[in-house]
């Protein structure tokens, strides 16, 4: 859907930018051009002759000729005046910061079902437009970012979840415990937390994911089954069991799970995330239209 509305970005960025050209290098000349030869005719015209008409009529007269000389098609002037707004809309949610909604309520409680949020499209490097093409690599995603990326299965669907593992980790996440490299990933319980989904209370807790500190929902009564859900790329660097799952994250791919760890579809399901996949880092709530308190930054 994101990757839809860009290419349509796009294209009536260089519609309106060729017509704005054309109008700025060619069409303004010729219309000034035409605008004077008009007005000398009229001027000539009217030196020539005796007019009845009085000089504030002269002057409406000869207003009347610059104004229809100089008249642009409304194509040309709806173009002109929108290629300055594409373009900065362009520029800016291409290669500075993008909007998105949360859809759901896989990444509770750090956000829920409606969340506006803000994206940084350069923080992992910039890319060109539509294509998704790095083109200058300035960072790589950290352990604990938050993140927006194309669905690996359906990549016109943007996903949004937690970079758990990182290539070359090993990441194990087995009765409702995450490992990572063999270490556990300390958590302390942080009391319960009403999840609307569910129409319940869920056991939370805070994790120390790297240098990130997060809350996550995990409910200890409710049982798994692990499996993939479709052939996904390098399946063969995750091992599945009844309880849980392991994984060797391959280079270029990222291993990324949602907060809300026993109603979430993540990499545990579907597999990895590859590099290009990647949109940028949310940073920041701005708004929430069902609960205007949730403006604030992402952790």
């Amino acid at each position: 859907m994101s990757w839809n509305f860009a290419l349509i970005l796009f294209v009536l960025l260089v519609v309106t930018g060729i017509i704005w050209s054309y109008d700025f290098f060619y069409a303004r000349r010729v219309r000034a051009r035409k605008m004077q030869a008009e007005v000398a005719s009229f001027d000539a015209h009217q030196a020539a002759t005796t007019s009845p008409l009085s000089s504030d009529e002269i002057a409406r007269e000869r207003q009347s000729v610059v104004t229809k000389a100089g008249h642009v098609p409304w194509w040309i002037e709806y173009a002109v005046s929108f290629f300055p707004v594409i373009l900065f809309v362009f520029v800016l949610r291409s290669f500075i910061v993008e909007p998105f909604r949360i859809p759901s309520g896989s990444m509770l409680p750090t956000m829920q079902s409606g969340d506006l949020i803000l994206v940084n499209k350069f923080t992992y490097g910039l890319r060109l437009p539509v294509v998704d093409q790095k083109v200058v690599d300035i960072g790589a995603p950290a352990r604990g970012d938050v993140m927006v990326f194309r669905y690996p299965p359906q990549p016109e669907i943007d996903y949004i979840k937690r970079v758990v593992g990182l290539p070359g980790d090993e990441v194990a996440y087995v009765d409702k415990k995450l490992f990572i490299n063999g270490t556990e990933v300390p958590r302390v319980r942080d009391g319960d937390y009403y999840e609307p989904d569910r129409v319940s209370y869920i056991a939370q807790f805070e994790e120390q994911l790297g240098e990130v500190a997060h809350k996550i929902l995990v409910d200890p009564r409710r049982m798994q089954e692990y499996s993939p859900i479709w052939a996904f790329p390098q399946r063969d660097s995750c091992q599945y069991a009844r309880n849980g799952v392991r994984c060797t994250v391959p280079e270029g791919e990222y291993f990324v799970m949602g907060d809300n760890r026993d109603n979430s579809a993540d990499s545990r399901y579907w597999g990895f995330v590859p590099e290009k996949n990647i949109v940028g880092k949310a940073f920041f709530i701005w708004m929430n239209f069902s609960d205007l308190g949730r403006i604030g930054r992402v952790k």
